[in-house]
């Protein structure tokens, strides 16, 4: 059987027209956009237009926007600089964030650096929004709120203006990891009370090490990143310039087919859905799948039996890619920390499968009659 690639939310496929795009930075275009000869002002006019580029997509300013190495390296900057720059000294985030946010939260915490405080979680996933609003009417220090915008691995999906609004009403900066929806769901940052955004080009067709942060043109922060001038003194390092332009083609393309491309996921997504409780009984769904939900994540409990817990492996030997989410704990392996926050059933095994615009029902069809042999 043909490979069948059902983990888009850990990397997409390179799209042929950003490869397009790329190719020229990669070959004739190789200038270095800090040197102030031709090529070098050619290289820094490509950088340039990528971020107009983005920027316009986003509806934000030109000047709000930084290039980085990805998202990881985005949120440990946003979140860094909101303690050691913006005052922040008590963090308030969740258990269900990625590792990029939790190990920086937690290393400023036991730095000694702020105070950290996790909001309760609804029992379907969600942020308790009673709960946050608690925490920051309690708390006598500033704030940085740092929750995600679309959960990695369930699917589940912040409301980013309400927590923007009581952000802004208990005077908190507001990082939120959008890793998982920039270039799959349109932004209006200009109308988005958020201070940082961030984003990650191989998550939406573009390349590998280019990511985003937006920082809000009212923060004024220092670099994380220390050495040269480039990015506006933001963020030191020669420019990723056919990873810029990469990105910025993505961006463009993801949202100029966006309406077409997120429908047909979202079928997908549901059929996926349907066909797995019509021929596998007992299993569940983790999150809020019907609901406020990212279109493009489904996560599947299987019950346990002796041949469900080599789920992976078999999927794997059978050319099929999707990713673990296991409450379950087997030596080094601790499972997924978000399935455990949510659904701590150790009779279950779980398998994230998310999906891209190349995905299709035949390939659904061929998942599902393999997994009847595997539970």
């Amino acid at each position: 059987m043909e490979r069948i690639y059902f983990d888009n939310a850990a990397t997409t496929a390179l799209d042929p027209q950003v490869l397009e795009a790329m190719m020229p930075y990669l070959t004739t275009h190789f200038g270095n956009p800090s040197s102030i000869y031709s090529y070098g002002r050619e290289s820094r006019l490509a950088v340039e237009n990528a971020r107009k580029s983005v920027a316009k997509t986003l509806n934000a300013h030109p000047a709000e926007i930084f290039f980085t190495s990805g998202g990881t390296e985005s949120s440990n900057t946003a979140i860094t600089a909101a303690v050691r720059d913006l005052g922040c000294k008590h963090i308030i985030s969740s258990v269900i964030e990625h590792h990029a946010t939790t190990h920086t939260v937690e290393y400023l915490y036991h730095n000694g650096e702020a105070a950290l405080s996790y909001v309760k979680l609804l029992p379907n996933g969600h942020i308790d929004m009673e709960d946050l609003e608690h925490i920051l009417a309690e708390s006598e220090e500033k704030c940085l709120v740092t929750l995600m915008h679309a959960n990695n691995e369930i699917g589940n999906m912040l409301d980013i203006h309400a927590v923007g609004e009581l952000c802004k009403l208990y005077g908190a900066i507001f990082h939120s990891d959008t890793v998982q929806t920039v270039g799959h769901f349109p932004f209006d940052l200009r109308n988005t009370p958020v201070h940082f955004i961030t984003g990650a080009g191989h998550k939406f067709h573009g390349p590998k090490g280019v990511g985003l942060l937006y920082i809000n043109e009212n923060v004024k922060i220092k670099p994380f990143v220390h050495g040269g001038s480039q990015e506006r003194n933001m963020r030191a390092g020669t420019e990723n310039l056919y990873g810029i332009v990469g990105f910025a083609k993505a961006l463009e393309l993801a949202t100029t087919h966006y309406e077409q491309d997120s429908s047909y996921i979202k079928g997908l997504k549901v059929y996926l859905m349907e066909q797995l409780k019509k021929h596998i009984k007992g299993i569940s769904f983790n999150g809020d799948p019907l609901g406020r939900s990212l279109y493009t994540v489904l996560s599947v409990s299987f019950p346990k039996t002796e041949k469900s817990e080599m789920i992976l492996f078999n999927l794997d030997i059978n050319n099929i890619c999707a990713s673990g989410g296991s409450a379950c704990t087997s030596g080094a392996d601790q499972g997924s920390h978000v399935i455990r926050a949510i659904n701590h059933n150790p009779n279950q095994v779980t398998v994230r499968f998310s999906f891209s615009k190349n995905n299709t029902k035949a390939e659904i069809d061929a998942v599902v009659e393999k997994l009847k042999d595997m539970i």
